[in-house]
């Protein structure tokens, strides 16, 4: 299993709008928690808020595009999207301006909804979550910073190792994923909105094209290799101060 956990493209600014969207999504989900005891109550909740395709097809709750990005389906699902959010959030943010970041994420989260709208518009599954929005900060990263080293935590049973990987890659290979996923027979099945994933993707490299033209576009590209404009953040993992126990010797065996 490999997890991002953060990148070495340190932002200049404090993003003060990826905080209040960090703050925003989790207590709006702690404010309904209590919900998830009654899935009836829960569901009446998400069919109301959530973002229902034969709804918008109706021409009714063209509001849920924009409340649908701030509900989640419960705390793993809540705590990845924060993740990405926390670790692509900030550079985005610096690159747009606060406001104008803003205005962004939740364009691309209406993207999303639009798109998951489109692939399915008779569904009466209501779809919750910010992953469509934070998928366009994906896609806008990608095109600004191709190649930010992104540390992915690699666990495998009783192995672990911390690897950088380029933001190309790592991006890159999700969004091919969710394609991959978006056209498979299983896609309807899964409850995963691959197709609001790769509308809020594609919405991002769109929306942030012209501010990576404004900042030179393949010259930018050409004078940074694909890198942040300023010097990597350097992480070290300490050592332990526990002693290490040296091996057990059989004294019958010199």
């Amino acid at each position: 299993m490999l997890i991002p956990i953060r990148d070495h493209n340190p932002s200049q600014r404090i993003p003060y709008v990826t905080y209040a969207l960090l703050a925003a999504n989790i207590l709006i989900f702690l404010g309904y928690y209590s919900l998830f005891s009654n899935e009836a109550a829960l569901m009446r909740f998400f069919m109301q808020w959530g973002m229902v395709p034969a709804a918008i097809d109706a021409g009714l709750g063209l509001d849920t595009l924009l409340t649908h990005q701030f509900l989640h389906g419960g705390i793993a699902h809540l705590a990845f999207n924060m993740l990405f959010l926390w670790i692509y959030g900030d550079n985005m943010e610096e690159a747009w301006g606060h406001l104008p970041f803003l205005a962004f994420y939740l364009a691309c989260g209406i993207a999303a909804g639009l798109a998951q709208y489109l692939s399915e518009p008779q569904s009466y599954i209501p779809m919750v979550g910010a992953s469509g929005a934070i998928a366009g900060v994906l896609g806008g990263y990608l095109l600004l910073y191709p190649r930010a080293r992104i540390d992915m935590f690699l666990f495998l049973l009783v192995y672990f190792r911390i690897i950088p990987i380029p933001a190309w890659l790592v991006l890159g290979g999700w969004f091919g994923m969710q394609v991959f996923a978006g056209l498979g027979p299983s896609a309807a099945e899964d409850g995963v909105a691959y197709w609001a994933h790769i509308g809020g993707f594609i919405a991002g490299v769109v929306i942030a094209l012209p501010l990576w033209l404004r900042q030179g576009g393949r010259a930018l590209w050409a004078k940074t290799h694909g890198h942040p404009p300023h010097p990597d953040a350097r992480y070290r993992i300490g050592r332990t101060d526990i002693p290490r126990a040296g091996k057990l010797r059989n004294p019958w065996l010199r």
